[in-house]
């Protein structure tokens, strides 16, 4: 079953694209969903370390990876050219705008492997959109090259166990400057302390560098030569961390699920001296890369959400057709009608919602578009969610089982509530907006 999609002028594909989009749905249709089990499979009677080792990758990943370079599917959500250095055999076949893009998420949210084997997943997009848009040619040929050609992975370490993260100006990792004079060359080092968890990826045996967010510390400065801290905004940096130099204490488990052999992870960062050519874009940048990153990653967040709940709502919809309760199909019940009928109500609601943000973005700039980026934030998965919890609860006992991909859907979805802050974070956002433009509105009038 395919779910019909509505003929918004926000869903207008040009044709070039709308090949593409059907190209990707053949994928994920033919290869992607029917490798699930065999992804499942190869991980069912791992335990332990094993879990986390490169023998636990599935081969099928690295066989549905190759399949997406032939088809034109690898590295779909470059904004924009690459520098000159890079390779052409990593370069989309054409780029696409934040809107054209969200669509073809949507076809890639159906199936948990499509992310990764177009090359698509977070948090590799996030960090190498930071690396294409504010790192050094350095740090490019380092680390950019070999996550656009998919040869390692990366994480992004922002969020700490002993604080509010939801509120980043709280963040406690310290990256202490030290300047030094090594035969009559000035020398900068920096030092770096903390502690990190959900750290997404860090687990990965191929994970190779964190982005780290860290506070600045200049207390090892003269005091004539420290810098003024007094925005909260600037006094954070976001620095490049080879992973060797990480601790990992342990995996965290979603509602149960470990998602080995990717995983999150809490971390422990134990005086790692770094120097100059670690610093992205450089000191007191960090909120500036941090929200830059987030913008349109949200975008790719929320539809890849809607085609999960989408693929959850067609297997509802089968459910209701197959199952027979009291002398009916389930779908002749008034009660299992509503919730067909507000299913595809929240969808159209999420899609809409986040394809309008999309075209804002790309017309207007993320800036711009802040109020409509933090208006999905809470939005879309509050509305995917309650699609999935509504095919659990019609699937039965079956929708709790590993059976269907219903009960790990729904443990995804609720995490996404929280995973870029919590919902009344977003929604405080929303509103002082409204207001001050409510305010602004009433004073031009006076």
């Amino acid at each position: 079953m395919s779910l019909p999609t509505s003929s918004s002028p926000l869903e207008e594909l040009s044709p070039n694209v709308q090949e593409l989009k059907t190209k990707l749905e053949k994928f994920v249709r033919d290869h992607c969903l029917p490798a699930e089990q065999a992804y499942e499979k190869h991980m069912e009677f791992r335990t332990g370390k094993d879990r986390w080792s490169m023998d636990a990758i599935p081969p099928i990943m690295e066989h549905l990876k190759q399949e997406a370079k032939c088809l034109g599917l690898w590295n779909l959500f470059l904004p924009h050219p690459l520098p000159d250095f890079i390779p052409n055999d990593v370069k989309p076949l054409q780029y696409l705008s934040n809107r054209e893009y969200g669509i073809l998420c949507e076809v890639m949210g159906r199936s948990f492997l499509c992310p990764e084997a177009c090359n698509c997943s977070a948090p590799d997009t996030g960090n190498m959109e930071v690396l294409l848009k504010h790192g050094s040619e350095a740090q490019q040929r380092l680390y950019l090259e070999p996550l656009l050609r998919g040869t390692i992975r990366s994480a992004f370490l922002m969020t700490e166990p002993d604080v509010a993260s939801s509120d980043a100006t709280n963040i406690e990792t310290e990256l202490t400057k030290k300047v030094m004079f090594v035969n009559g060359r000035k020398v900068v080092r920096y030092i770096l302390n903390g502690k990190k968890w959900w750290s997404t990826g860090a687990m990965d045996p191929r994970c190779k560098v964190a982005l780290v967010l860290a506070k600045m510390d200049y207390s090892q400065m003269p005091e004539q030569k420290r810098p003024n801290q007094s925005a909260i905004h600037g006094a954070h940096t976001v620095v490049l961390v080879p992973m060797e130099k990480v601790h990992l204490v342990r995996a965290l488990s979603v509602f149960g699920y470990d998602d080995a052999p990717h995983g999150h992870a809490e971390v422990r960062l134990d005086n790692i001296e770094l120097d100059e050519s670690c610093i992205i874009l450089g000191e007191g940048k960090g909120f500036e890369i941090a929200q830059s990153r987030l913008g349109p990653g949200r975008i790719h967040h929320c539809m890849r959400a809607v085609g999960l709940a989408a693929r959850c709502y067609e297997l509802m919809i089968e459910r209701t057709i197959s199952r027979e309760t009291f002398g009916k199909r389930l779908w002749q019940h008034g009660g299992c009608q509503e919730m067909i009928a507000d299913s595809r109500a929240d969808l159209e609601c999420a899609r809409l919602l986040t394809l309008s943000c999309a075209s804002a973005i790309d017309n207007l700039g993320a800036h711009k578009a802040r109020d409509q980026i933090a208006l999905i934030k809470y939005a879309v998965p509050e509305l995917a969610f309650r699609v999935i919890d509504r095919a659990v609860q019609v699937h039965g006992g079956a929708g709790v089982c590993q059976d269907f991909p219903l009960a790990r859907a729904l443990a995804g979805m609720r995490t996404l509530r929280i995973a870029d802050g919590p919902d009344a974070v977003h929604k405080r956002t929303v509103a002082r907006m409204e207001v001050r433009k409510a305010l602004k509105a009433s004073r031009s009038r006076l």
